[in-house]
């Protein structure tokens, strides 16, 4: 039985990953191992979402902890060489775009190893991104580019990728959400938290160009401060953005602002819970700017540009950037009822995993199936 090994490295990747090794498993057709490079670590941070998504845990953990891009890429790669070559893989399988992607595909490309890369096509256009970096040089060299929005297919033609390689699959992050958001809601989080459905904001920052800078950060707290004056605000504090807090002498802010509700990571399912009952979404992070767009909810990304237009092109995502003025106006605006309305990109219906479930047993020639067809 043909093999495919998934790897993943950051709290994103496991909500893309699990869908689709449920969808492989189901079929029965394909072998899978799943890598956790252990980019992000502890339990909040990482374990607790392999049991709220439902998938087993990993078969390896590299334990690569935190480190410069460098550092850790390298990290990565020194150690995804040994797995390639001792787990044989005949499909390496890459999702998003952070530094554990980029190491496992430029590993995968030397050693001849087939490649799909999940989430392909997406671009800020800003190289001031480490991110953006990541998706240009994995998607010159992936075999397979499964992308999840027409944007995507764009961006690759236009940057010389043959058609063939392209396959518009949709949003496996909408996969999992649509599976666990039923759990989510039964969870009693909202009781606990002591707010209420439709009247709560939720917020995450974690980016450097947000957090590491205290200008910005201190901004974009005040601006949160402001707004939790008229709506509560949760925000569960990302550990590197808690540490720049306190560096940066901000708590200040915060304790200034008791409808600020701080709180340490949550698990997918609470944080699910939490977001798709909320009133607004603020936050710097691509996958909450696509699961806002899908639950109908209105989003502030806090950041000058996105690799997701489509959340703003159809869906309920606004950018807004750090402009602390900008954001409380745009935040207010909503809560006086003048929230944009948005409706759902195509192929986010819960299938997407599905669709690459076909694609890669059709590549390894488990399963006869055209691949343009099965995209």
């Amino acid at each position: 039985m043909k093999k495919v090994l998934h790897v993943v490295g950051a709290r994103p990747n496991y909500m893309k990953v699990a869908p689709i090794y449920k969808a492989i498993a189901q079929r029965g057709l394909l072998s899978q191992v799943v890598v956790h490079t252990g980019q992000h670590y502890g339990a909040q941070m990482s374990d607790v979402f392999f049991s709220d998504l439902g998938i087993p845990s990993p078969d390896l953990h590299l334990n690569v902890g935190s480190a410069s891009h460098a550092e850790q890429t390298a990290r990565v790669m020194i150690a995804m060489e040994k797995v390639c070559l001792e787990q044989k893989p005949d499909l390496v399988s890459v999702v998003g775009d952070v530094n554990s992607t980029v190491a496992t595909a430029l590993v995968a490309s030397k050693l001849n190893i087939p490649l799909a890369h999940v989430e392909a096509g997406l671009r800020s256009g800003d190289r001031r991104m480490p991110e953006e970096i990541n998706r240009l040089v994995v998607d010159r060299i992936a075999d397979l580019l499964l992308t999840p929005s027409p944007d995507g297919d764009v961006n690759l033609l236009r940057e010389g990728v043959d058609k063939d390689r392209i396959h518009f699959v949709g949003n496996v992050m909408i996969d999992s959400m649509l599976q666990a958001r039923d759990a989510a809601l039964r969870l009693p989080t909202l009781q606990q938290l002591g707010i209420v459905k439709g009247e709560y904001g939720v917020c995450t920052l974690h980016r450097p160009s947000n957090v590491d800078d205290p200008k910005v950060l201190g901004g974009l707290l005040g601006a949160l401060a402001d707004v939790s004056r008229r709506l509560p605000i949760v925000f569960p504090v990302h550990p590197r953005t808690r540490k720049m807090i306190e560096e940066c002498g901000l708590q200040p802010v915060l304790d200034d602002a008791p409808g600020l509700l701080l709180r340490e990571p949550l698990g997918y399912l609470e944080f699910l819970s939490l977001t798709s009952q909320a009133r607004l979404i603020m936050t710097d992070s691509g996958g909450l700017q696509e699961e806002s767009t899908a639950l109908g909810i209105p989003c502030l990304t806090l950041r000058e540009n996105t690799e997701r237009p489509i959340t703003v092109e159809v869906g309920s995502n606004i950018i807004v950037g750090t402009d602390p003025t900008r954001v409380r106006a745009e935040a207010f605006r909503i809560l006086d009822g003048k929230s944009k309305q948005g409706r759902i990109p195509d192929k986010w219906d819960g299938k997407a995993a599905e669709r690459i479930a076909d694609l890669y047993a059709t590549y390894l020639g488990a399963m006869s199936v055209d691949l343009r067809s099965a995209a």
